[in-house]
């Protein structure tokens, strides 16, 4: 197949997705697909005649770091002269057209939010993951809360504040989390133990988001679980090291313990996937997804959150619950293309 996966972006996560899609595309590539790897924001400059050509299998036009902060946005945008307000690079449209299937590998804003999947469908292109409903859903996490618990799953008690309207804000229970509305991979997220470094946490958020959610903090253990094709994959149990599973513990090398399948009583992994696939459906999504829970110390389950694009990374959750299910990353890969080809069927 001729495939183009799609990473990068100018989204706080840009590292993050240009991790996923190297290895993605080396995967892919391995498996005989003639690949092209791309980076969403910077596109594909050079000129071509046939757009076949550039399937090349060079991984070389696109470098990933990951490094414990997020990325300088402002600077990378100024590596693209001309680039204006416009998030897409040269030539994205046309080389997605042509390709038999587009591996989304974006984290973040229009990459995940469903901005760029009705574009794609207006344009014929097919990609893989959800389309664009259960993307925006998912991603804006006042909605997704609401969703859930029309489903029953618990959420922690929370509220969405604007930029506009911060000042105004129902009581708050002490210690809190803070964290972007339509945000991912922890970046802007804060534990805020007392009022006075409220503003200071919500003035971060607002650097990458216009909306932020502040929960309860919810003491207690941390599960993932993903969903790939309508069925739960084994329970993985995240502990960080130190503090909690913000950016630096996520992709940074032994920064966290992650235990799959996890030490759990059948009847709780059992619950947790459960809720995993009720999340799943409750946001209408497609192909696969990953949900974050807390088993809280009270005995309760709280749902945090579902990834419509969950991280590819080589210190990914998703494919670590994938190959204890018995699929190694060239079959998570492979599995996710051909579910999601389906859909186009």
């Amino acid at each position: 197949m001729y495939i183009v996966v799609l990473c990068g972006g100018l989204y706080p996560e840009r590292d993050v997705s240009l991790s996923s899609g190297k290895q993605i595309a080396q995967t892919l590539i391995e498996r005989g697909h003639q690949v092209l790897l791309m980076d969403l924001f910077f596109g594909y400059p050079e000129p071509y005649q046939d757009p076949k050509s550039v399937f090349d299998n060079s991984l070389g036009r696109v470098t990933s770091n990951l490094v414990a902060i997020a990325p300088d946005l402002d600077a990378i945008r100024k590596q693209r002269p001309g680039s204006g307000d416009s998030s897409i690079g040269p030539h994205v449209f046309e080389l997605c057209r042509a390709a038999d299937i587009v591996f989304l590998a974006l984290h973040g804003e229009d990459g995940e939010n469903g901005t760029l999947q009705a574009a794609f469908d207006l344009a014929g292109i097919r990609y893989t993951g959800t389309g664009k409903l259960g993307s925006a859903l998912a991603m804006h996490k006042g909605i997704s809360r609401t969703l859930f618990q029309s489903a029953g799953i618990q959420v922690p008690h929370g509220q969405v504040v604007t930029r506009d309207n911060s000042d105004v804000l129902d009581p708050i229970r002490y210690p809190c989390v803070v964290k972007p509305c339509s945000g991912g991979s922890s970046v802007a997220t804060t534990i805020v133990e007392n009022p006075a470094d409220l503003h200071d946490a919500l003035a971060q958020v607002f650097r990458v988001d216009t909306e932020a959610l502040i929960e309860d903090y919810i003491p207690g253990r941390e599960f993932s679980v993903g969903v790939l094709d309508g069925e739960a994959l084994p329970v993985i149990e995240i502990c960080p090291k130190s503090g909690f599973f913000n950016y630096e513990n996520k992709y940074q090398p032994d920064m966290t313990e992650e235990i799959c399948p996890a030490d759990l009583p059948p009847f709780l992994a059992e619950w947790l996937q459960e809720t995993a696939l009720s999340a799943h459906k409750a946001l209408r999504l497609e192909v696969y997804s990953r949900t974050d829970l807390i088993f809280a110390n009270n005995g309760e389950l709280y749902c945090l959150e579902t990834n419509t694009l969950p991280g590819m990374t080589p210190q990914s959750l998703l494919p670590r619950e994938a190959l204890a299910a018995g699929l190694d990353f060239g079959d998570l890969c492979e599995k996710i293309i051909a579910v999601s080809m389906e859909k186009y069927q």
